[in-house]
């Protein structure tokens, strides 16, 4: 595996694995602190696009894919409560939201990557946020599709409550959702200065490479 490809690899790793720790911590009421180092993932993915291409690029996709498998095993051998820390359907859902969300951001990068600079990492990366927000937190908590895990625990999230206190009826993961997606695009924006930065230092060093 080459050295662009490890580093990429590692950062990504070191994201999925910090995300499945910190989501056991709450921020307020609806968020963890793990809503807010997953986006991140998207701007490992933009920066080897963009710096060794959409093939390298899907390479770390697979890799995070792998290291979030492992983390749902681990979390399915933790209990708390008599209870396992990560059902069959919330590894589910979160490995299905992360290998489409990612694969389509790859995608759209790529067919952007000529245009504007900050076109490619912000379309695909609010694309890649709308399906992952999307497909994690209906695969894990809609009343739709309980059965696939019947009895899971995921009841909670069924729960009708005022939306954001606004008086607006609806099923709690519909608020978590919307927080969760809120937080993952204002992190789309903020993370376009370091993809500049990062990206063209890593397009320089990889040219001087070459080069030499």
């Amino acid at each position: 595996m080459r050295n662009n490809v490890i580093l990429g690899v590692a950062a990504m790793a070191a994201i999925v694995v910090a995300s499945n720790i910190l989501v056991q911590f709450l921020v307020g009421d609806w968020l963890t602190w793990g809503a807010f180092v997953y986006p991140f993932a998207f701007l490992v993915t933009d920066v080897m696009n963009r710096v060794f291409g959409a093939a390298d690029a899907r390479r770390v996709v697979a890799a995070g894919f792998v290291v979030g498998i492992a983390c749902s095993l681990a979390g399915a051998m933790i209990e708390i409560d008599g209870s396992a820390l990560v059902t069959f359907r919330i590894a589910l859902a979160s490995g299905t939201a992360f290998l489409a969300a990612q694969l389509l951001d790859v995608a759209i990068f790529d067919r952007l990557r000529r245009q504007a600079w900050w076109r490619a990492p912000l379309v695909s990366s609010f694309a890649g946020s709308v399906v992952d927000t999307f497909l994690f937190f209906g695969i894990a908590f809609s009343a739709q599709l309980s059965f696939l895990e019947p009895g899971g625990g995921a009841e909670w999230a069924g729960e009708i409550v005022p939306l954001f206190g606004t008086g607006i009826a609806a099923p709690l993961w519909v608020g978590l959702a919307i927080a969760d997606f809120c937080v993952k695009f204002s992190i789309a924006l903020v993370a376009l200065a370091p993809f500049k930065v990062v990206s063209g230092r890593l397009m320089r060093a990889n040219s001087a490479v070459r080069q030499y």
